[in-house]
């Protein structure tokens, strides 16, 4: 007799935007803390009405900015005062004015790698999988559904009182999603 599957929670769908966001709040103010929402478009606000905090990303991209502008600078710096210095008309072997376009393109070179590294370790990517692929009503998110899902590790999951909650928020097409 072959094991039950698990379910890995529930997935509900929202007729519009307006009622999708505020479903999204109800959640929030129930205390689930595992769950998400998904749509095929950015919802204005979405992050607040869940509950998240800012992105740290800006952080990653900070780091990356000002290690290119280091790297920058102490390259030009060491090439031109120990590797290879040159008087030219008198000048010091370094200034801050003349490697300008190097630290600049370095900072944002590597802003730009910053950016895209934090968003992969902050967003959990790259994910090749997820239970959720295995619902037909979640493929139609890439169309025009709306839907918040509740996966079965929240605590507070119950699969009967989770159902009857989404059905209060105005969640239809409830459907139990198998892990």
């Amino acid at each position: 007799m072959a094991e039950a599957e698990q379910s890995y929670g529930l997935i509900a769908s929202f007729k519009n935007t307006a009622s999708f966001f505020h479903a999204a709040e109800k959640v929030r103010d129930a205390g689930y803390k595992k769950w998400d929402t998904y749509s095929s478009f950015p919802v204005h606000g979405m992050p607040e009405a869940q509950g998240q905090p800012r992105s740290k990303v800006p952080i990653f991209t900070f780091c990356g900015g000002i290690t290119g502008f280091i790297i920058g600078t102490l390259m030009v710096w060491y090439m031109n005062y120990f590797d290879y210095p040159l008087i030219v008309g008198g000048k010091p072997f370094f200034s801050p004015i003349f490697p300008f376009p190097i630290m600049y393109e370095l900072t944002i070179l590597l802003s730009a790698f910053g950016t895209l590294g934090g968003m992969f370790i902050t967003n959990l990517l790259p994910q090749h999988y997820n239970p959720l692929f295995n619902s037909a009503k979640f493929l139609e998110v890439s169309g025009d559904r709306l839907v918040i899902a509740i996966e079965s590790r929240d605590p507070q999951y119950d699969p009967q009182a989770t159902r009857s909650f989404l059905e209060e928020i105005g969640g239809t097409d409830i459907e139990e999603v198998n892990a």
